[in-house]
């Protein structure tokens, strides 16, 4: 009895700190991601005040932390919108993952962590941030401009090949030989494959069979389905994670509408028990050396990610200020680059505290790169013009002749800038 009152005390004591702390975050208008691995970090063992008696349902409450968090992203998305965008937007996704994943990667190997530690690395430098991402672009009013839809596709990539990532990476970390990798992968690929089809074909079918008018009956049916469906993909090893994800893609219209609004709470709720869990796993003492890897890793990969974006908003005739400001939104790691390195905690001790602080810093940098990128290039680029002007001499006697051409040279070059100004005012609705 003693430990069950104990264990209510934590929890009670948790959850009231992370419902403040996400309060104080919507004040200054941050997310709250990096605040709850703080409060993991000091609920945790070597922390501030460690708790114990509730572990075991924060470990449990985790899990299904990451199931909600991949089965609302599936949601989001009908399956003919995942195939539009793997048709269109596959350059970018390359480029993509060749640009931000091999840095982490090639991170773990220069540490002489192995070839294990550098799959897990690359998943985490790899992936951005959607829930950061949507937050920010809301905040910024930006949700109409003409490269938000450029974002949206390399995060639809970036969360389709996290169905391919994790089965792999959850082989690995199982250690299983190269044919049974190879079987995982097979799987994997044939499921969502499937599941697509189903959904593109039959996708109505499906829901009307999961629909009901009763939220009730509507939230226990969808839950308890994601849990099934979660637990048999964990068995098969394609990771229940995206077990999730694909039946958020089974689900379309109404059914998919009304699902989301009665498991955004739940979720919310149990990604928050996540992260804290994360940072409980995490000992504090294990970060500081780890720092200046983490913030050389953030460096390179904020101008990777910003790379990313500018390659994919110029490839869909975006003009410069929109290019910037696409590779900008995209820097922001959170929730993935967690879940990546919370399925390696067991068999990668030391990503964890590296992962930590390396979400840290790019979960508050995200959304200042996002504000801040496009401006601090057009305050570079008038710079270097400004510099270069004085460079050109001109004789006295030429510059009298063409007094006038010069004005209106001028006048043309500020209608230039003012067109520019113009777009980006346009896009910027």
């Amino acid at each position: 009895m003693h430990n069950t009152t104990a264990m209510l005390i934590e929890l009670g004591a948790i959850i009231l700190a992370l419902g403040l702390l996400g309060r104080f975050a919507g004040r200054i208008g941050f997310s709250p991601i990096p605040l709850y691995l703080l409060a993991g970090l000091a609920f945790g063992h070597g922390g501030i005040l460690p708790l114990q008696a509730s572990e075991e349902f924060v470990a449990t409450g985790a899990e299904i932390g990451v199931i909600l968090l991949l089965l609302l992203l599936g949601l989001e998305y009908s399956a003919s919108e995942l195939v539009t965008n793997l048709k269109t937007q596959y350059p970018s996704g390359a480029v993509d993952f060749v640009l931000n994943a091999l840095p982490g990667a090639a991170a773990a190997l220069l540490l002489g962590w192995g070839p294990v530690a550098a799959v897990v690395l690359a998943g985490v430098t790899w992936i951005s941030s959607s829930g950061v991402i949507a937050k920010v672009l809301g905040d910024l009013g930006r949700l109409g401009n003409r490269e938000t839809p450029v974002i949206l596709g390399v995060l639809v990539i970036e969360d389709l090949a996290m169905a391919v990532y994790l089965p792999i990476l959850t082989a690995i970390l199982a250690g299983v030989s190269l044919a049974g990798g190879a079987l995982t992968l097979l799987i994997s690929l044939g499921t969502v494959g499937a599941v697509l089809y189903l959904a593109l074909r039959h996708g109505r079918l499906i829901s009307r069979v999961v629909s009901s008018d009763s939220a009730e009956m509507l939230l226990l049916v969808v839950l308890g389905l994601t849990l099934l469906v979660a637990g048999i993909a964990q068995e098969l090893q394609v990771s229940a994670a995206v077990g999730a994800f694909l039946v958020g893609i089974a689900l379309s219209d109404e059914v998919a509408e009304g699902a989301h609004n009665l498991l955004t709470p739940l979720r919310d709720l149990f990604a928050a028990v996540f992260f804290v869990f994360f940072g409980l796993s995490t000992e504090p003492s294990d970060i500081p050396p780890v720092l200046l890897p983490a913030l050389i890793l953030a460096v390179i990969t904020t101008l990777t990610k910003i790379a990313t974006g500018w390659y994919a908003a110029r490839r869909a005739g975006i003009r410069a200020p929109g290019r910037w400001r696409a590779g900008g939104t995209l820097v922001a790691r959170g929730e993935f680059s967690i879940v990546i390195a919370g399925l390696a905690a067991g068999a990668e001790p030391r990503i964890g505290p590296l992962a930590t602080a390396y979400v840290l810093i790019l979960v508050i940098v995200g959304p200042l790169t996002a504000r801040w990128t496009g401006p601090a290039v057009r305050l570079l680029t008038r710079g270097r013009k400004s510099d270069a002007a004085p460079a050109k001499a001109v004789p006295p006697a030429q510059a009298a002749s063409s007094e006038v051409p010069d004005a209106g040279g001028q006048s043309g070059q500020t209608t230039g800038s003012g067109v520019e100004e113009s777009g980006s005012a346009h896009t910027s609705r």
